[in-house]
């Protein structure tokens, strides 16, 4: 296996990593319940290690950088390209939620700023699909990154974690599309 090739599944990687590090860490924490609590708790002052749900965060947001670098070597046109950069800055601020962890002052920004930053990659590859005359592609990017963050401002959700799941499972359906695309695309 090449690096392009390891770099193919870098998403796929990530998204399997943020939840072994949520399940992991709610498991250490019998405390924590999905619909009282967010997710941040988990590596917040009052969580039993809390170093394994930030550390995870990290090591997470590392595999989405390298995604955001597979995005840039498959973009067909400056504005997935640019696309490709929302997602290397999505990566740092997930890194950043680690590193801010709940109860500092910079969380709730950098936590809203790594599902914004998500949702404008989301957008602007759709952008960039319809560009390309990427039509199936351009239209599934563009209505979710627009329609799965409307979705999210108008539920009534019971706790921040289940807002979250939702946000990141978005995420992943994304990533898998994206992947099964590639992948299939390497195969003809």
């Amino acid at each position: 296996m090449n690096v392009k090739q390891l770099l193919t599944y870098t998403g796929i990687i990530a998204a399997v990593l943020a939840w072994l590090f949520i399940a992991i860490s709610i498991i250490v924490n019998p405390w924590f319940v999905f619909t009282k609590n967010a997710f941040s708790d988990l590596g917040g002052p009052y969580a039993t290690d809390p170093w394994i749900y930030n550390y995870g965060l990290i090591i997470t947001s590392m595999f989405v950088d390298l995604y955001s670098i597979n995005l840039l070597l498959i973009s067909r046109n400056k504005v997935e390209d640019f696309a490709s950069a929302f997602v290397l800055i999505a990566g740092l601020f997930l890194a950043l939620i680690g590193i801010y962890h709940e109860g500092t002052r910079p969380h709730v920004f950098v936590s809203t700023w790594f599902f914004t930053q998500m949702d404008l990659a989301l957008i602007t590859w759709g952008i960039g699909s319809l560009m390309a005359k990427d039509k199936r592609l351009g239209l599934f990017s563009l209505l979710l990154g627009i329609i799965a963050p409307s979705i999210a401002l108008i539920i009534p959700w019971p706790s921040a974690a289940t807002e979250e799941a939702y946000g990141i499972a978005v995420i992943d359906l994304w990533v898998a599309v994206m992947t099964y695309l590639e992948i299939k695309h390497m195969i003809k």
